[in-house]
């Protein structure tokens, strides 16, 4: 039986929602749809009445490939929706704050991916899963992804010739370096004598290659530039995922810690907050994952022009620093996964730390962290969204948190 909806809303994970709630992906709010709902979904709607905020998306995979869900929706609906879900996020915990305007990072400008591979009995497809479907819709060309790494599809279609099986699909963690491609393959054949003398054929096109966690060749560091300094991410390391949009999260964060004498970076990474803040001030970095931390240590040491670095391998959701161990610190930098920091941020609250600049990609564990914060006494400055992940329902921000007596303008 076909149903006439009216769309009321986007969900977090950017699928309209009519009453019932029936969910509806590709659409906007203000819409009249038409099509069959299935248990509380409508997969193939028809629009009736389009929304002024509807345009045409861009890209010809759009319906088919996962890796875009917005790109229907006009520029200005998108920065304003992603600000309004931070909004709600912390209107949900009582709380409000001053936003600076969404910063967008422009197409074909993602420097890290995920694609996959399966063998065919043709060749291969290379690719991003379909909607809500573990097949593979290949792309021959793609608005979110930078050039370089468009470049390599026809290599790893080759790749997945040779070190694919029919059984397996195969992820390709591509990253940009400032001298080439970085690839991490996962899922492939074993890697045997046969392979390990095969893979080196793309060496003239990859910088790096790994596969399974095992170095196959390097041909030159794959570096990333923080600061002063040059540093090489392990395969597969988290990198911020454009540039600009690292370059908006940096100027946040470097505004909400300015005038510090001492900062402590936590949940550090391989340093993108660490090397360019200590510039102006010495920095003490925090990360669990040892060989990010070794990467990060190792850019310090050669890099010019900063002040001190120093580096502590820490799970801090276990081991969260406490107070006596943060009073040195003027300034603390927090950027955690998107199950957020409550364990730290309660020890921060305890040790009173003047500035907090907090990074975050989850806009619900945000507000529930910030809620602690403002209950023992701090105040939310601003907040700025930023959108590196285009088209997606991805939700990045940094924000600034002071004590009243210090200045966060």
């Amino acid at each position: 039986m076909e149903h006439r909806i009216i769309i009321e809303r986007l969900g977090h994970l950017g699928d309209g929602i009519a009453p019932g709630p029936v969910f509806v992906p590709l659409t906007l709010p203000g819409e009249i749809v038409e099509g069959t709902v299935i248990d509380g979904r409508m997969a193939d709607p028809r629009i009736v009445t389009p929304s002024a905020d509807r345009v045409k998306p861009p890209c010809p995979h759009y319906r088919s490939c996962g890796g875009c869900g917005l790109q229907h929706a006009s520029d200005a609906f998108v920065a304003d929706w992603k600000l309004a879900v931070v909004r709600n996020a912390l209107a949900a915990q009582g709380l409000d704050a001053p936003f600076r305007p969404t910063y967008t990072s422009p197409p074909r400008s993602r420097r890290r991916a995920t694609l996959s591979g399966t063998r065919t009995k043709k060749g291969a497809l290379i690719g991003f899963h379909g909607r809500k479907s573990d097949t593979i819709v290949p792309i021959h060309d793609c608005f979110i992804l930078h050039p370089k790494l468009m470049a390599t599809l026809p290599m790893l279609e080759e790749m997945t010739r040779i070190g694919g099986s029919r059984a397996a699909t195969l992820s390709f963690a591509l990253t940009l370096s400032e001298n080439g491609v970085d690839c991490a393959v996962t899922g492939g054949k074993a890697l045997d004598t046969a392979l390990q003398t095969t893979l080196p054929q793309f060496s003239d096109r990859l910088v790096r290659l790994t596969w399974d966690g095992e170095t196959v060749f390097t041909e030159s560091a794959p570096t990333q530039a923080f600061g002063t300094a040059r540093v090489t991410p392990p395969p597969g390391a988290f990198l911020q995922a454009t540039p600009d949009g690292e370059a908006a999260l940096l100027a946040a964060v470097t505004e909400a810690v300015r005038g510090a004498n001492a900062i402590v970076d936590l949940f550090a990474g391989c340093g993108t907050f660490t090397l360019p803040l200590a510039v102006a001030a010495p920095v003490h970095a925090v990360e669990s994952e040892a060989a990010m931390l070794a990467a990060l240590d190792h850019g310090a040491r050669f890099a010019t022009g900063h002040k001190r670095v120093t580096t502590e391998t820490r799970d801090l959701f276990r081991r969260p620093l406490l107070p006596d161990e943060l009073k040195r610190f003027d300034a603390a930098v927090i950027d955690p996964p998107r199950a957020g920091a409550e364990a730290q941020v309660v020890e921060l609250a305890r040790a009173q730390t003047p500035r907090i600049a907090m990074v975050s990609c989850n806009p619900v564990t945000f507000a529930r962290d910030v809620k602690l914060l403002i209950a023992a006494g701090y105040r939310l400055n601003w907040v700025q969204v930023v959108d590196q992940f285009r088209w997606s329902p991805h939700v990045e921000l940094a924000a600034s948190l002071t004590l009243p007596h210090i200045d966060g303008k």
